[in-house]
């Protein structure tokens, strides 16, 4: 039988819950990559089929990632390893933890790498403002990334600060964190909203790429972008949310806990994408820019702007704190594994996970410049890790949750946990069992160049 209550505590209450999995799910990938990816497919047309697809693929898999979270109380491993004794099913389905965990602490390598320069942006933003001259803005990033002791230095304080909050436990640390960072987090992109409102026929321009579908525009490509980043946006597969769901409450609904994440993250997504494209089209740069929309086109518009400098700080502060909610949930799993299984105190598993966790970062610190030369299967240590996780372990983490929640779980546990009318209940199960891992097969076989 599951554990009735998680060893590491409890969130205090649904909405402490809320903010927490929305933190996790709200990160680099709403601020940084949907306005980007919106923008290379085309805007409006692409929004709608990016929200069919959180419907349709995100929720499903959410709301299953949750349930064996609540229902194990445990680390995803032993989570996975408690729910498969359960289920009567093999014990190898516990390995399936241990690829989110490990997912987890790798996307974390990275992803503190990437925050290391958005903080590193605040203080360019503070000290030096941003210059309205694209050429000087492109030396400007570039001699940045070419910095090793830069890189490592921001990406060094970065992860300091993650396990800092972690090693607090789940009330002290987690969730006082994010009662703070995540209204702080919206304030700030409404700020920056208005001031977009601010810039005239521009601003309806930006509106009218966001929300103007034009179908012309999509094709499979875009359809299966729009899937993926669904799928990754809620930050499925990693482990994160099942270990948050460990923590929730009895009685709290996770159907409406997963319907309020999601909307709130498309939200925050929404937001960014409001705030960014007038910006881009106030100052006549492209808005399909790609991955350097934030580092190297935004801070153009900050120099063109009255008072850029001011909102280019809270632009790259908005960008820290977006990237440390999620941060701390992706070092969260194995924290929790290390207390459990090897018996330490969270303040030793904190630092040991990161200590492990920032040495891995900085080998893609150095990938930037020293390294760069150094590839895995023709590819730098940063681009490799990015691959491995976002194109392999976390689809392929996702199809299992899926099929083993609609599955290989017994339908009288997932009907307890779930607690919901029969009709809502069909509707759930259809979507985890059929829809949604069907969608995320086609993303890995486009992943791996079948389609």
């Amino acid at each position: 039988m599951a554990n009735t209550k998680s060893i590491h505590g409890e969130w205090s209450s649904r909405f402490a819950y809320i903010l927490a999995a929305t933190g996790s799910a709200v990160g680099l990938g709403n601020i940084w990559k949907f306005p980007y990816i919106t923008g290379e497919n085309g805007g409006g047309a692409f929004v709608l089929v990016y929200l069919a697809c959180v419907l349709a693929i995100g929720i499903p898999i959410m709301i299953a990632e949750t349930m064996m979270g609540r229902r194990g109380r445990q680390s995803p491993i032993n989570t996975l390893t408690t729910l498969s004794a359960e289920a009567g099913a093999h014990k190898s389905w516990h390995y399936l933890g241990w690829m989110g965990v490990i997912a987890g602490m790798l996307i974390l390598s990275y992803y503190s790498v990437i925050a290391g320069w958005a903080n590193a942006y605040v203080f360019k933003a503070i000290f030096g403002g941003f210059s309205a001259d694209a050429v000087e803005v492109k030396a400007t990033f570039d001699d940045f990334i070419a910095s090793p002791m830069q890189l490592v230095f921001w990406h060094t304080l970065f992860m300091i600060a993650t396990m800092s909050v972690v090693m607090r436990g789940v009330k002290g640390g987690l969730e006082k964190a994010v009662q703070l960072l995540m209204p702080t987090l919206l304030g700030l992109l409404i700020l920056l909203v208005a001031y977009a409102m601010s810039t005239g026929e521009a601003y309806f321009q930006g509106l009218a790429f966001l929300f103007s579908p034009d179908f012309s525009e999509i094709d499979g490509d875009a359809i299966l972008t729009a899937m993926g980043h669904a799928f990754f946006t809620l930050g499925l597969g990693m482990g994160a949310i099942m270990v948050y769901g460990s923590y929730l409450p009895s009685g709290v609904s996770i159907v409406k806990t997963s319907l309020y994440i999601a909307g709130a993250d498309t939200i925050v997504a929404l937001l960014a994408g409001i705030a960014i494209f007038p910006l881009v089209f106030a100052n006549g740069l492209e808005p399909g820019s790609g991955p350097g929309l934030i580092f190297q086109t935004l801070p153009i518009a900050f120099g063109n702007m009255t008072g850029g400098w001011l909102f280019g700080i809270l632009f790259f502060v908005l960008l820290v704190f977006a990237a440390l909610t999620s941060s701390i949930s992706l070092i969260e799993p194995v924290v929790a594994w290390l207390v459990e299984n090897k018996g330490y105190s969270r303040v030793k598993a904190s630092v040991m996970s990161g200590v492990a966790t920032w040495a891995v970062g900085v080998t893609v610190a150095l990938s930037f410049n020293e390294w760069s030369d150094f590839t895995i299967f023709g590819k730098t240590i940063f681009n490799f890790l990015d691959y491995l996780t976002a194109n392999l372990m976390l689809p392929i983490g996702g199809f299992c949750i899926a099929v083993f929640a609609a599955w290989i779980m017994h339908d009288k546990h997932v009907r307890a946990e779930l607690d919901i009318p029969e009709q809502q209940y069909m509707l759930w199960k259809y979507l985890a069992s059929y829809v949604a891992p069907a969608a995320v097969f086609l993303v890995f076989l486009q992943v791996l160049g079948v389609l």
